[in-house]
């Protein structure tokens, strides 16, 4: 799968369905229209990956893990909570009940991507969140400004 990029917002309707904004589906193109949402276990989002990336994911997750440690398998059953959605011909998307009422879905969503996946936040939350962010230029400089970079980079 390609990397994912851009900021989208879109409305949520009574059944729970939104449409997949125009500049994603571009991105996506020749990918097949199957999806799973996944909670964060970060935030109170939703990762919305393609099919291909999280199958992807789950390869190498049950590939760096032991199934036969308990705390292992503790992680792969929760990374491995999904459900997988189809776009339907009008190119929406419907979240399931139980992770819409996880995340308090209004009716409008923000669509974050991270590359890999998007997240989906309530667009309320994710308003204040970003509105009650610490100085990130600050921590950026502190984790990532003292890295040297590679020749040509």
């Amino acid at each position: 799968m390609s990397l994912i990029v851009g900021i989208e917002y879109c409305k949520l309707d009574s059944n729970g369905r939104f449409k997949l904004p125009i500049a994603i589906k571009k991105q996506l193109e020749g990918e097949d229209c199957r999806f799973v949402f996944r909670s964060s276990i970060y935030a109170d989002c939703l990762e919305l990956w393609t099919y291909a990336s999280f199958e992807a994911e789950i390869a190498h997750l049950q590939k760096e893990l032991n199934p036969y440690s308990i705390e292992d398998r503790k992680m792969l059953r929760v990374l491995s909570a999904g459900n997988i959605v189809e776009m339907d011909t009008n190119d929406r998307l419907v979240i399931p009940n139980e992770q819409r009422e996880r995340i308090k879905a209004s009716k409008e969503l923000v669509l974050q991507s991270t590359g890999k996946f998007m997240e989906i936040w309530d667009r309320d939350t994710y308003s204040r969140i970003f509105s009650e962010a610490a100085d990130y230029a600050i921590k950026v400089d502190e984790r990532l400004g003292r890295i040297k970079n590679e020749p040509g980079v």
